[in-house]
């Protein structure tokens, strides 16, 4: 189950499935200020990457909501993990700025460090709980409109925990390439 979309020289993918087994350079990490293990996609990433990769966060000095930072993979066939910090849901007009961010600053570390693939999470629907309609409207923007201005990244991976969550993501992506 998987759908494929050009935007410019860049492929947009939504598939479901285990990020932590994904085979693009870089994978992203829907982490905490403290970039610790957590639980969640986190804490996945985190287990199937070992300890290395908190050896490594902890020297990071941490990271605000929409930033990120860039670590080694270690255990993982992704070579880098991205590291970046959704909004816990509020309600508060900022949520969507603070969702933007942290998928176009993950995006714009990737290509500042010449990483062609990277596969993402849902950012901030579970734990955090942001509304999944709303956030995939929010990541699906963010990333279509960093591929019409970047054309380094070739592929960009939405890599949903459910079926669900799949669907819901290609009913927006429909709803975003239209508007």
């Amino acid at each position: 189950m998987s759908v494929k979309k050009k935007i410019n020289n860049s492929i947009l993918e939504l598939t479901a499935g285990d990020i932590t087994v994904e085979e693009t350079e870089a994978i992203v990490n829907a982490a905490n200020t403290a970039l610790s293990p957590g639980g969640g996609v986190s804490g996945a990433i985190h287990r199937a990457a070992g300890p290395r990769l908190w050896e490594e966060c902890r020297t990071l000095g941490g990271c605000k909501t929409g930033e990120a930072k860039l670590t080694g993979g270690y255990n993982l066939k992704a070579k880098y993990v991205i590291h970046t910090v959704g909004p816990v849901y509020s309600g508060r007009a900022s949520d969507s700025g603070d969702l933007k961010n942290s998928y176009y600053n993950s995006l714009l570390l990737a290509s500042q460090n010449n990483i062609r693939s990277i596969a993402f999470p849902s950012i901030s629907t579970g734990i955090f709980g942001y509304p999944t309609g709303e956030a995939s409207v929010i990541a699906l923007r963010a990333i279509i409109d960093f591929l019409k201005e970047h054309r380094e990244i070739e592929l960009v991976k939405m890599v949903l925990f459910s079926d669900r969550d799949y669907h819901t993501y290609s009913l927006s992506l429909e709803k975003v390439l239209k508007d």
